[in-house]
């Protein structure tokens, strides 16, 4: 299964800003040309245009019966996320969390029970609200180098709960092909019915020989 984050990840790239109309026929070429099967096109509450250019793709894709394809990423804010998703027309929230030991507590300057409290009040607010929930661990990579306690501690926590997918970033585009094979396959063997996401970062030309491994894994 792909899933594409241009609409999202690709406008961080340095100049690039795409318009309403230019997203919506991104959207449309992606799932109907190309055929991947999700897109991630927006994050919440970044801005007007993000909310009128994501708004503008749900309607089309609830009229096309694309609706649960339609990704946004979202934040551990209480429903505040949730509730931009929502009034958008969305139906799935990708829930960035915190992948790394050094993330939760110098970011957040919470604890992981912290933590992990916020992101379950968000999980049960989505199932209320009929938004599915994926669970985005934001700078995995880095946990599994250095913290891996910390990672097991939140994927153990979190497997059980309403979540759909849990996706594993190389945030910032650090590790090389073997480790994305060896940390991928603990994952897959540590938690077998857990379904997961790698998602790679080209920072030092990695991506695809990375996305290559943790297929093999």
């Amino acid at each position: 299964m792909i899933m594409d984050t241009t609409l999202r990840d690709g406008e961080q790239t340095s100049g690039v800003a795409f318009s309403e109309t230019e997203k919506l026929s991104m959207a449309k070429i992606l799932l109907e040309d190309v055929k991947v099967d999700r897109i991630e096109v927006a994050s919440a509450r970044v801005s007007d245009g993000e909310y009128k250019g994501a708004s503008k793709i749900l309607s089309w894709a609830s009229e096309k019966g694309y609706l649960e394809r339609v990704e946004i990423l979202g934040f551990v804010d209480e429903d505040v996320s949730l509730q931009w998703i929502r009034n958008a027309g969305g139906k799935v929230i990708n829930l960035l969390c915190k992948g790394s030991y050094r993330h939760v507590t110098q970011q957040l300057r919470k604890t992981p029970e912290e933590h992990l409290s916020g992101i379950r009040r968000v999980i049960d607010l989505a199932c209320r609200m009929g938004i599915s929930v994926n669970v985005y661990l934001e700078d995995w990579s880095n946990g599994m180098r250095n913290s891996p306690g910390y990672v097991h501690q939140m994927i153990t926590a979190l497997k059980d709960e309403a979540v759909s997918r849990i996706m594993l970033p190389d945030t910032l585009g650090i590790l090389n092909p073997d480790e994305t094979y060896r940390y991928c396959l603990e994952m897959l063997e540590s938690y077998p019915g857990v379904q997961f996401d790698f998602h790679a970062h080209n920072d030092y030309d990695l991506a695809v020989g990375n996305v290559f491994q943790a297929l093999k894994a």
